[in-house]
């Protein structure tokens, strides 16, 4: 598993960096061929907070604790890893067939209208592949990110972009291409 330590706001001594790549990498077990994971080790106040992002097999599993320990933000993060492999592992197992993430498709490129008067400034700006799935594989990975839509090709509409997301009275909701 390739491992990958960032710093943000802080120092990290190498004791705690040794010790955080070898609790992520037990997470290797659970992965078959390449995994990446990525270690955030941030300092508020007087609060360590690590964000744990783990990529594999085309699925994302994201954890963030707060204490104020270190070592042991990295182990209540590994352990909500831990625990959402788990939760998800039968679902995982039923939906996803070998080769359902090998292809991948391209988006095609937008051109920009003219410019209004009013500038919106993007401040933030991210690239990934939207991989084809079925909605209950785009609902399943949207909550193991903990993000509140998602992104996917709708495998079951022909490969068209949609979105999935969580509605105020606890629902899902999705938004398909009409064309």
């Amino acid at each position: 598993m390739d491992v990958k330590l960032n710093e943000k706001k802080c120092t990290v001594d190498e004791k705690t960096k040794a010790y955080a790549l070898k609790k992520v990498g037990k997470l290797e077990r659970y992965f078959k061929g390449d995994a990446e994971a990525s270690v955030t080790f941030r300092m508020e106040k007087k609060n360590c907070r690590v964000e744990l992002t783990v990529h594999a097999s085309s699925f994302y599993f994201r954890a963030e604790e707060t204490t104020t320990d270190m070592m042991a933000s990295v182990d209540a993060a590994v352990s909500s890893i831990e625990g959402q492999i788990r939760r998800n592992k039968t679902r995982l197992a039923k939906r996803i067939r070998t080769d359902a993430f090998t292809r991948t498709a391209e988006l095609p490129e937008t051109s920009s209208g003219e410019e209004e008067e009013t500038s919106f400034e993007v401040v933030r700006s991210k690239k990934f592949s939207i991989k084809p799935m079925t909605v209950e594989e785009a609902i399943l990975q949207m909550n193991m990110l903990g993000h509140n839509f998602f992104v996917f090709r709708d495998h079951e509409s022909g490969g068209s972009v949609a979105v999935v997301y969580t509605r105020n009275d606890g629902g899902y909701g999705l938004i398909e291409d009409d064309a």
